[in-house]
């Protein structure tokens, strides 16, 4: 009898044995079948999807970035039957976030396009936040201060308990996030700022989409964006005229401005202008001489983006050079500087990153003002 009970035990042992190899085989069987989300032009981070969850890897959260963070993204249900390692991921974080705190006024339309805004309960500077709908979450308090980007009040971020912060940095070594993080709030890095196309940077919706169990809003609203961008392309491919475009602006004896392979420049490209220094290719911005801008650039016919200057009197009072420019002579000079939200943040630097399709439509409109006769400029308007 006694071995007879033996035999039985041992049964069930070899039974549990196989049970688990064949669970194992099946996760394993199911990480091989992932499969990748359709991003079209970002590449800073990819969404793979698989049966209960999804792995969402940022591969660019800032320049020269050796290191590619994996995050494993699953549902409040699934979190509890979950026989994953944490030490696996760099974090695993339960979805649909229901509190989030963003830190970079460009996350917050990814938030409004989604409908999500409601969630967002903290953010350092708030000041800088221009959207009218956020602002008014501000003003009621439901949108906490959080202090400064670069010391974080983590006291109240605490108090808050959000889900999750999405931080942004230009290195690995981000005291402030690595604390939150140590503290156990998950911080993920958004690096839609590395992308280097106006384009690949709105495509980081579809990053927050996946945050919000809303990947096919987030792809539906990018794909409008994409198509209102390539029509107002189109547009300009016929125009004889090209109109020729100077931009930026001297601070301490240096001209800033962009290199011909940036987005901003782009913009140009696309907007199918002769910017008088599309043929360079550096990273990042120009930094020449005012002596050289203005041997190259006195008779351009438009002049865009002057620094934060926000009349001509200004940028004259700055530097009594400006006003030999052609484009100042004629008053052809544009800024998005006076456009700014309640407190005073510049609404270019929130929405312009999602919605490049605005900003391409407001350079036609300046270069090309027939091409869009009952268009009003979005960011730009004309120094007076």
């Amino acid at each position: 009898m006694k071995h007879y009970h033996k035999l039985q035990l041992l049964l069930l042992f070899l039974t549990l044995v196989l049970s688990c190899k064949n669970d194992t085989s099946k996760q394993e069987n199911a990480i091989t079948k992932g499969q990748e989300s359709d991003l079209k032009y970002a590449t800073g981070f990819s969404i793979t999807n698989y049966d209960n969850y999804k792995i969402l890897q940022i591969n660019s959260p800032w320049p020269k970035s050796k290191k590619k963070y994996n995050y494993l993204l699953h549902t409040k249900e699934q979190a509890i039957i979950s026989t994953f390692n944490k030490e696996d991921y760099d974090g695993m974080i339960t979805i649909p976030i229901k509190k989030i705190v963003v830190t970079s006024t460009t996350h917050v339309p990814a938030l409004e396009l989604l409908d999500v805004e409601q969630t967002l309960v903290g953010f350092p500077g708030t000041d800088y936040i221009s959207s009218e709908k956020t602002r008014v979450r501000i003003d009621n308090n439901q949108v906490r201060e959080l202090g400064k980007n670069e010391g974080i009040n983590t006291e109240v971020l605490l108090e808050l308990q959000p889900n999750l912060v999405i931080g942004y940095g230009v290195s690995s070594s981000n005291k402030t996030l690595e604390t939150i993080n140590k503290l156990g709030v998950p911080v993920i890095y958004n690096g839609d700022w590395v992308e280097t196309s106006a384009l690949a940077k709105a495509e980081w919706i579809k990053f927050f989409g996946v945050l919000f169990n809303k990947e096919q809003e987030a792809k539906t609203i990018f794909n409008n964006i994409e198509k209102d961008y390539i029509e107002a392309k189109n547009l300009t491919q016929s125009v004889t005229k090209r109109p020729t475009v100077l931009s930026g602006a001297s601070h301490k004896d240096v001209w800033y401005l962009p290199s011909g392979s940036s987005p901003e420049a782009q913009f140009l490209k696309d907007a199918n202008v002769n910017y008088l220094w599309s043929d360079t290719n550096q990273k990042g911005s120009l930094a020449l001489s005012f002596e050289s801008v203005f041997e190259k650039g006195y008779n351009a016919e438009i002049w865009l983006s002057p620094s934060y200057y926000r009349s001509l009197e200004d940028l004259e009072k700055a530097n009594e050079h400006y006003a030999k420019f052609a484009a100042f002579k004629n008053k052809q000079v544009y800024s998005f500087a006076n456009t700014t939200g309640k407190s005073g943040g510049v609404l270019y630097y929130e929405l312009g990153t999602a919605r490049p399709d605005l900003v391409l439509k407001d350079i036609i409109k300046i270069c090309h003002p027939n091409l869009l006769p009952n268009y009003q400029p979005y960011f730009f308007k004309p120094l007076k």
